[in-house]
């Protein structure tokens, strides 16, 4: 996971190190699921700025709705589910309306934090099948565009396309990577963690500790297509901070150096009145506890 930071790993990523290492020769190749390619697009990644990303203790994130979200809605932030202040979910694990007190940065445009925001529950988290959190705030969308002028970055409700050019927007460490969605990954396997249909990216993309929670946003649109969540730093295959990518016939695929996401489509439906996550909603298959 490009994981939160603490100690000697903290020191080696302000020095500029720990970048992701270059792409290693792989083993058998995961076939990603078919999918639409992009058509090739123009859109530069400068038009993505870093408008309402947040800062966390250890990760980044952002403000996100749906299309259907109201201005008096209670504001939800987005990150990962490896980054929630209870740790790491186990496998199965699901947590559901928690009370939290967590705050967080939020950035303008140019990545300066104007202010601080608060939650008042973690809505829901999960490293099962996907790695999300999302967090309730204290304040509404309208309450936080009047006072900082930034609007919520909207969840984009469809599948993400192979091709798309995509920027990768880190809060915490006020950094945008620019690169294009590769492909998708049948079932990534980290550790104790599996997540389906995840995103790879192209090799340009080499996100680092911190970055997890980053939106993944789609340049031709400005959308939030998926949630930056891990990398395979060291070749190894499977384990903790090296994922490796498991096709439908079982092959495995190791890809030293190449960073993933999680795709946020699904989270739409899940979505419902005042911002509440209610997992019995129509067409929400989110894990449930």
């Amino acid at each position: 996971m490009n994981k939160p930071l603490v100690g000697a790993l903290f020191a080696v990523l302000l020095l500029g190190a720990g970048t992701a290492p270059a792409v290693a020769a792989t083993s058998h190749d995961a076939a990603a699921p078919t999918a639409k390619v992009a058509a090739p697009q123009a859109v530069k990644a400068k038009a993505v700025n870093f408008a309402g990303t947040v800062a966390l203790s250890n990760c980044s994130g952002s403000v996100v709705r749906t299309a259907a979200s109201l201005p008096s809605d209670p504001a939800l932030v987005l990150s990962n589910g490896h980054c929630m202040e209870t740790g790491f979910p186990g496998p199965g694990e699901v947590v559901v309306n928690r009370s939290s007190t967590r705050s967080f940065t939020l950035l303008n445009s140019a990545g300066t934090g104007v202010g601080t925001l608060r939650a008042s529950k973690i809505a829901y988290g999960t490293m099962t099948d996907t790695d999300i959190s999302l967090y309730q705030l204290t304040r509404t969308y309208a309450q936080i565009e009047s006072t900082y002028g930034i609007k919520a970055l909207e969840l984009n409700a469809a599948h993400p396309v192979q091709g798309t050019a995509i920027t990768v927007v880190s809060g915490y460490w006020k950094r945008t990577y620019s690169c294009n969605v590769d492909g998708f990954v049948y079932r990534l396997k980290e550790g104790e963690w599996t997540w389906k249909d995840s995103v790879r990216y192209t090799s340009a993309c080499q996100t680092i500790g911190g970055t997890s929670g980053s939106p993944v946003i789609d340049n031709a649109t400005g959308k939030v297509v998926a949630v930056n969540n891990t990398g395979n730093e060291d070749g190894q295959q499977c384990t903790d901070n090296n994922p490796c990518e498991v096709d439908e016939s079982g092959n495995v695929t190791v890809r030293q150096g190449i960073n993933y996401a999680q795709e946020t489509y699904g989270i739409v439906p899940c979505i419902g009145t005042a911002s509440r996550i209610d997992l019995n909603r129509a067409g929400c298959t989110l894990p449930k506890p």
